[in-house]
């Protein structure tokens, strides 16, 4: 019989509350899905800083209402994915680019070698290792934010996908959940409170230098194709089309490279 994942939640808790009064953090076996639960208290009024931990969700959710899937490894009883939302009060001027900021915090806590995929992936070399979801709830002037982040931790199947995913022990080998969640914490919650005070431009430049997509052909999903180009100053992503530089928001395309980045297969 395997032994309960151990969850670094106090060590989680001291480096996060300093910058975040009130702060907990929650760990919990099962839920449908993590950001779903602190959206449901959200509007029910509750809007403590809070950060969610489930081993197992069953109807985790993606950007544009796709599936994401977690769950323990029978053989094993860890969990083959990090699954956790962060929520929080927000007040930024501007929340163009919160995306990026958020997949910025991750991969620089994680691996050099990690890239980001506009508007909200993290990639390993060509295929997808973890994805990120933000929704936002308002109560009155005050408006929470919930930060939903899925990461492979161990090989998982590709069933239904494209392109098989990556997962993290590729470039952390041995790296458990517990693990990669202690060194993402405290500096995500560093990064939400610097885009609150500043916005996207600090962290555009750091954003470019690990763009998946830079220098690549890509294509749109109202068909526009183009070279990108990195992104603006709020998170735009600039696309060299026939007809000029095109700023395109998340909210607006999908964006999808024609070739794989010219990175090697492992």
């Amino acid at each position: 019989m395997s032994s309960p994942t151990r969850w670094p939640a106090e060590a989680i808790w001291e480096a996060v509350v300093p910058d975040l009064p009130g702060f907990t953090v929650e760990i919990l076996p099962q839920i449908d899905s993590t950001n779903t639960e602190l959206m449901r208290r959200a509007r029910a009024g509750r809007m403590e800083p809070v950060l969610l931990v489930a081993e197992q969700q069953t109807a985790g959710r993606g950007r544009l209402g796709r599936q994401w899937f977690s769950g323990q490894e029978a053989s094993a009883g860890a969990p083959a994915s990090l699954t956790f939302s962060l929520g929080l009060p927000l007040s930024p001027q501007d929340w163009s680019g919160l995306s990026l900021a958020v997949g910025l915090s991750i991969v620089q806590s994680l691996h050099p070698e990690l890239r980001l995929k506009w508007p909200n992936d993290v990639w390993l070399h060509d295929r997808k290792l973890a994805g990120i979801l933000i929704e936002t709830a308002s109560l009155g002037d005050l408006r929470y934010a919930v930060v939903g982040v899925g990461i492979n931790i161990r090989e998982r199947g590709a069933t239904g996908l494209a392109t098989p995913p990556a997962w993290l022990g590729e470039v952390l080998p041995g790296v458990d959940a517990p693990q990669a969640l202690l060194r993402i914490a405290a500096p995500l919650v560093q990064a939400l409170k610097a885009f609150e005070a500043y916005g996207f431009a600090p962290f555009q430049a750091r954003f470019n230098e690990r763009d998946a997509l830079a220098g690549l052909a890509v294509t749109l999903s109202d068909g526009v194709s183009g070279t990108a180009l990195g992104v603006d100053g709020v998170g735009a992503l600039r696309v060299q089309t026939e007809q000029g530089v095109k700023k395109i928001t998340s909210s607006e395309v999908s964006v999808r490279p024609l070739s794989p980045p010219p990175y090697e297969h492992l």
